[in-house]
């Protein structure tokens, strides 16, 4: 499919910039950022200019070698200390996503590992690491999706959170991703995509990618899951994640858990797409993820011409954990892992 022929995070033609696509712009205006200078790196995450875990671990890499650019100096201690100054700057952007502090840490890892380069050689291993960092993103969603294909059937009708599509990863995407492939494939699905309150990235961008890949769309609003599924709708519900912890709980967009329960309710398969790279082994449990709060405004007013709320405090946390026990399988790019996920996530990765 032509839309996923191009990618949302690159690194720009002279290799002195990262562009991506203003995902707060979409979907009425597609417009293409190019961002060299570490405060406009840092908001460019934090304002969800790019979001999605994968896609802000790419991102982190081109910005880290994009910013090593600018670090003016032939002494390697030099460098190397600017270079971890800049890796926690970034880091301290969203604390969730571990895709963000596991892509500076390798970078700063590539830099320091050879002690004999100089620092004209650790800036081109920089960058080869960036590159690696988003091609291994672009085989580990086809392979995701090739996996997502075997629990899914011809005119399955499937539910969405948020957004886990080519946007927020790399070209076919995790939760999105085995309803691109299977598109390319002859699969006819319908997808249920919920708005995902409140920065409505299904409405915006889930609903977007999908219309753009020709599949057949319908979106709903956060509250009319149950109502679905009640009614025998819904097939299935594939979500992206954050982070997952070594017990399977899941860090997902807020709302994530809520769906989780109506699934298990219901008798519904609820799927969690995860690529390894967003899987923190040092996180025992859920308990163990930071969850990021965001702005009060994002609910009271963010795409309102005029506030919808009165002036009253707001909770808006980011997201929330999903306990591994409702999640009928965690598809990544080595296989299917199911519950309990302490043994079969371990037996996957560690052994």
């Amino acid at each position: 499919m032509e839309y996923l022929s191009s990618d949302s995070v690159r690194l720009s033609e002279d290799e002195k910039s990262v562009v991506i696509i203003d995902q707060t712009k979409l979907p009425n205006e597609t417009e293409y950022l190019t961002l060299s200078e570490a405060d406009e790196l840092y908001d460019a995450i934090k304002l969800l200019k790019v979001r999605g875990a994968p896609a802000i671990g790419i991102f982190a890499g081109y910005s880290m070698y994009v910013l090593s650019l600018g670090i003016d100096t032939d002494d390697r201690s030099v460098f190397l200390n600017k270079l971890k100054e800049y890796a926690a700057f970034l880091d301290g952007s969203r604390p969730t996503a571990v895709n963000l502090s596991a892509a500076t840490k390798r970078i700063v890892k590539a830099a320091e590992e050879e002690k004999n380069l100089s620092v004209k050689e650790m800036r081109e291993k920089i960058k080869r690491t960036a590159v690696a960092i988003h091609e291994e993103d672009i085989e580990m969603c086809r392979k995701i999706s090739e996996y997502g294909l075997t629990l899914v059937k011809d005119g399955f009708n499937i539910l969405t959170h948020c957004n886990a599509g080519p946007l927020a990863t790399s070209r076919y995407g995790t939760g999105l991703g085995t309803l691109m492939l299977g598109k390319e494939k002859g699969y006819t699905f319908h997808a249920f995509c919920d708005e995902t309150r409140p920065l409505l990235q299904g409405a915006r961008l889930t609903a977007y990618e999908l219309l753009k890949a020709g599949i057949d769309v319908t979106l709903i609003c956060d509250n009319m899951a149950g109502f679905l599924m009640k009614q025998g709708k819904i097939d299935a519900v594939f979500v992206g994640c954050d982070r997952v912890a070594s017990n399977g709980d899941t860090a997902n967009k807020i709302g994530t858990s809520s769906l989780s329960v109506l699934a298990h309710y219901y008798d519904v398969p609820f799927y969690v797409f995860c690529p390894s790279s967003t899987i923190d082994f040092s996180a025992k449990s859920g308990e163990d993820i930071t969850i990021e709060y965001r702005e009060p405004d994002e609910i009271r007013s963010m795409f309102y011409k005029e506030p919808v709320a009165p002036d009253v405090k707001c909770l808006n946390p980011a997201f929330d954990v999903t306990d591994g026990k409702l999640i009928t399988a965690i598809v990544t790019e080595k296989g299917i892992c199911r519950y309990p996920y302490e043994k079969s996530l371990a037996e996957l990765f560690l052994s």
